[in-house]
């Protein structure tokens, strides 16, 4: 089993071997700030699970017990790093997030009062977004190994 991902530009690409730990999003005003979003999603593995297959991550000291990785190119958030032997990787790194839910929120009272609504706003595009996204062309990095 093995999950690959990176940043939004491709400067930095990672690979994890076997299964994943916990997946959660944490509501704590430095997930939200680090992320710029009401919550960071993050999932655990091993440290010798992990493969950096491309780049460099960036690394901020947000506080005395956690670093927070980046792609210092693009700026995608990519690790919490808060343990010697485990790290958290950004949900939304990896090519395939949708197959990582997360299974806990944490910090759960540091939430933003309007983001436990999010799910029951109406869904809906606004006029022309359908042309306008239609003549995008994306700079992003496939979700891919390259």
């Amino acid at each position: 089993m093995s999950f690959a991902g990176g940043c939004q530009c491709g400067a930095v690409r990672f690979r994890v071997d076997g299964a994943l730990g916990r997946a959660s999003v944490c509501h704590c005003r430095m997930c939200q700030k680090a992320f710029a979003a009401p919550y960071g999603a993050l999932v655990t593995v091993g440290r010798e699970q992990l493969t950096w297959t491309r780049g460099e991550r960036g690394r901020f000291q947000s506080s005395n017990k956690v670093a927070r990785g980046f792609c210092r190119d693009c700026g995608t958030p990519l690790t919490f790093e808060w343990d010697d032997a485990k790290i958290d990787l950004a949900i939304c790194a990896f090519d395939a997030p949708a197959e990582i839910a997360p299974e806990v929120q944490l910090r759960a009272a540091s939430g933003l009062p309007w983001a436990a609504e999010v799910g029951s706003l109406p869904a809906g595009d606004s006029p022309g977004s359908a042309a306008h996204d239609a003549g995008v062309v994306s700079n992003q990095h496939p979700d891919h190994d390259t």
